[in-house]
């Protein structure tokens, strides 16, 4: 069966889903590099669907694979936000704090016999593997399922998983399911560099932050089964979920400073905002390039359309 498919909406299965009568959004950047037009995009769609609702935004910097950020991104995104009117609610999260609440996660799987350790190198599953992971890479044989192999010790920690079918309702792509055995099979929970895996720590803090609502982008789609997996293992709610498209160059890839995405400009920040709101379906003024960024946030709030956002996994935007 694939993974993504579209729906009606009368033939999606009701889900055990966190009550949307207390919304609590999130917007959480990893520190790699300075925000760009994809940043801004999430940021955007997560800000006004929370706002218009009544409910808390709160800024979390997922900054849990320590080798990858850069000095002073986290301040530096930090000020942008500011700059392009944004105000959150709370203290920020850091997730390079959080380091003994996802040890407590993981032993918690442990203790279940939900988590095993697995002494398996890339290369070895490279050799191993047969067949293709949903992400990209390749699925996990299940080398170390039944116990190490004689003389070796482990260097992650994989989750089991099983074959049933994870589904659940996208708000703007619709019904989404996955075969995780077959899809990804187990998948790590603490790497063998001893980091914690990004699918453990966003799943601890989401319930940690009791987020009801999650608003990022369809580049992530792929991997929310998995944290919904996780949440059952840990017993946990389950959010809402909605991926917004993601902004990508002409060759299809998404924005980011691996396809040299600009930086945001500070000095044009309404004409910024004005451009992701269009991007989101949201058919601002032209003239709204021109106005402040506050009367931008002004036209947004009143005038927002989750309804208009496209429904599709990415749009190919000039690399202005």
């Amino acid at each position: 069966m694939a993974w993504y498919s579209r729906e009606p909406d009368s033939l999606l299965p009701s889900l055990n889903i966190v009550s949307t009568n207390a919304y609590r959004g999130r917007f959480a950047p990893s520190p790699t590099g300075p925000l760009h037009f994809g940043s801004l995009v999430a940021a955007v769609g997560s800000y006004l669907d929370a706002r218009t609702q009544g409910g808390v935004w709160l800024v979390r910097m997922e900054d849990v694979d320590t080798p990858r950020n850069v000095a002073g991104a986290a301040d530096a995104i930090l000020n942008t936000l500011e700059v392009f009117g944004f105000e959150w609610d709370g203290p920020v999260l850091y997730q390079s704090n959080r380091f003994d609440a996802y040890a407590a996660a993981l032993a918690q799987l442990q203790g279940a016999g939900l988590a095993y350790g697995c002494a398996c190198s890339r290369k070895e599953i490279a050799d191993s593997a047969t067949r293709p992971a949903i992400d990209g890479g390749l699925a996990y044989p299940g080398t170390c399922r039944t116990g190490l192999p004689a003389g070796r010790e482990a260097r992650a920690w994989r989750l089991r998983v099983n074959d049933e079918e994870i589904a659940f309702a996208d708000r703007l792509q619709g019904r989404v399911a996955q075969h995780l055995e077959s899809d990804v099979g187990d998948f790590v929970l603490r790497r063998a560099d001893g980091l914690f895996a990004y699918q453990l720590a966003v799943t601890v803090d989401d319930d940690f932050q009791q987020i009801s609502q999650v608003v990022r982008g369809a580049d992530l789609l792929a991997s929310t089964p998995r944290q919904i997996w996780l949440q059952r293992c840990l017993g946990f709610a389950t959010p809402s979920y909605a991926h917004l498209p993601v902004a990508a160059n002409a060759a299809g890839e998404k924005l980011s400073k691996q396809t040299l995405a600009r930086p945001l400009a500070s000095d044009i920040a309404a004409a910024e905002l004005v451009r992701a709101l269009d991007f989101l379906g949201q058919a601002a003024p032209a003239e709204l390039a021109q106005a402040t960024v506050a009367e931008v946030w002004a036209w947004a709030l009143k005038n927002w359309s989750f309804e208009a956002i496209p429904r599709q996994p990415a749009i190919i935007v000039p690399l202005a």
